[in-house]
């Protein structure tokens, strides 16, 4: 059997990251089932229950050598994964396989594990959207002074800067950081709580102590660096957990694909380029063609992201009383190809934002082009100085405005100034008028602005650097 004649995601083969395809692997999250089942047997054991060291001991030495043709077999006998994982795994600790998942139920391992997974995936995914952020402080710091063409509605408006454009995209990831914040930090742990979470099971075992039974799932959840358990439940954790998730990641999609987007349209109009290599093609038949196939695929599997949050939506609103199972097939491929699609989307992003190209001269040519419609209130406001009417200036700027704007139609330069200057009422020379058309003095407060709000982000810089350092990228 050859890898080609078999489907495989796009998101494994082509787009996410090596942490992110282990992290999700079966390796991965068995090796957890197995590291929560030591870490019930050892503590039960702490709080008095039958359990030796011995066994924990032989637990703790076979977490990683899993037996997944011994799996296979078992589950097609009695069509229960956790039941086949605990088979083979007492059959790798012989000593151990009677005290191998006692008082549980299977969310005890499927539900903890995806807490986990899910966690440590969040916190990997916040160095990456960290990565962008930096990438774009530098970028709107270098450019926070170079006058640049407004636009609302993708129509010529008043200008801005290159910098401030970026940090209005900069202001969006803020605040998906901001979200990804808040659900990593207020993430809880499951526990072992019982088929219902009524943790009858463990009222027998313990003989009624409760206090055992919290400090049971208090040791558990340290155990796996959470501080908390959840404080009611079913079988299973909240799903509304998992609808938390994927809006975040939702949610950082849709800043990526604004940028991306917005990035698309700049290169259109050629002020703005993402990378491009040397020996890169953009087009099979049209040799010349510099595609923004990066800002094209940022937005391709945005959308995908965006649409895969509606499953756990749906997940979490049908939930019937303690559990139903038409969740878990849903969130096999929801909530991994959630995570495996953010990663992709944000090494993109990262990737563009690290290598963007400025075209200054096409950007100062946009400027220069639409600058005298711009500043026409500033000359109406110089030549009522200098002892004209209003209201005539007024006219005489609209009906030249409307001349120059239809050359400019018909594919030629903009002569607004000259047929203004040709206006012998108008009372200003073309050489007064390019002394007021200076673009530094239409940006308004935008490099402030921008320095300002550096200023904001600068912490989270900071902690991109450490994260970079902490996790492998």
């Amino acid at each position: 059997m050859s890898m080609t004649d078999h489907y495989e995601s796009p998101l494994a083969s082509r787009y996410a990251s090596e942490y992110m395809l282990h992290l999700f692997s079966s390796d991965t999250r068995y090796q957890t089932w197995r590291k929560l089942w030591t870490a019930l047997a050892e503590t039960e054991m702490k709080l008095g229950l039958p359990i030796t060291q011995e066994q924990v001991n032989e637990l703790e030495a076979h977490i990683e050598d899993i037996d997944y043709a011994c799996v296979r077999q078992r589950e097609k006998e009695v069509r229960h994964d956790v039941m086949a994982h605990v088979y083979a795994y007492g059959k790798a600790a012989p000593s151990a396989a009677g005290i191998i998942h006692l008082g549980a139920t299977s969310c005890y391992v499927t539900d903890n594990a995806d807490l986990i997974i899910y966690r440590d995936g969040l916190r990997y995914l916040r160095s990456g959207l960290l990565g962008v952020m930096a990438n774009l402080a530098a970028f709107a710091d270098q450019y926070k002074d170079m006058p640049a063409l407004g636009y609302t509605h993708y129509q010529p408006a008043q200008l801005v800067t290159v910098g401030k454009r970026a940090a209005l995209w900069l202001q969006d990831f803020l605040a998906d950081l901001e979200d990804l914040d808040f659900v990593i930090d207020n993430m809880k742990f499951l526990g072992c709580r019982g088929t219902t979470g009524t943790e009858a099971s463990f009222l027998d075992l313990f003989e009624g102590d409760t206090g055992k039974i919290d400090e049971m799932n208090r040791q558990l959840a340290e155990k796996f660096g959470f501080e908390k358990c959840f404080d009611v439940c079913g079988q299973t954790y909240p799903r509304k957990t998992d609808s938390r998730i994927l809006n975040v990641l939702s949610s950082i999609a849709q800043s990526c694909y604004r940028m991306a987007e917005d990035i698309r349209l700049l290169q259109h109009d050629r002020q703005l380029e993402e990378p491009f290599e040397s020996g890169q093609i953009g087009s099979s038949a049209m040799a010349y063609k510099r595609n923004p196939m990066r800002c094209e695929r940022i937005c391709s599997l945005s959308r995908y992201l965006m649409t895969d949050a509606l499953n756990a939506h749906m997940t979490a609103s049908t939930q019937w009383m303690e559990r139903t199972l038409d969740d878990s097939a849903n969130r096999r491929i929801s909530m991994p190809e959630g995570f495996l699609c953010a990663d992709a989307v944000l090494r993109l992003c990262r990737n563009v934002t690290d290598g963007m190209v400025v075209n200054d001269k096409i950007v100062a040519k946009a400027v220069r082009d639409y600058l005298p419609f711009i500043a026409t209130e500033n000359l109406l406001m110089e030549a009522v100085k200098r002892g004209g009417d209003r209201q005539e200036l007024h006219e005489i700027i609209r009906r030249c405005s409307m001349e120059a704007t239809a050359k400019m139609k018909n594919g030629e330069e903009c002569d607004l100034l000259e047929r203004l200057a040709a206006e012998e009422v108008f009372g200003l020379t073309a050489e007064d008028m390019n002394r007021i058309l200076d673009p530094s003095l239409y940006t308004g407060r935008c490099a402030e602005q921008v320095t300002a709000f550096l200023a904001v982000i600068e912490p989270y810089i900071k902690d991109a650097d450490r994260q970079s350092a902490e996790i492998s990228l």
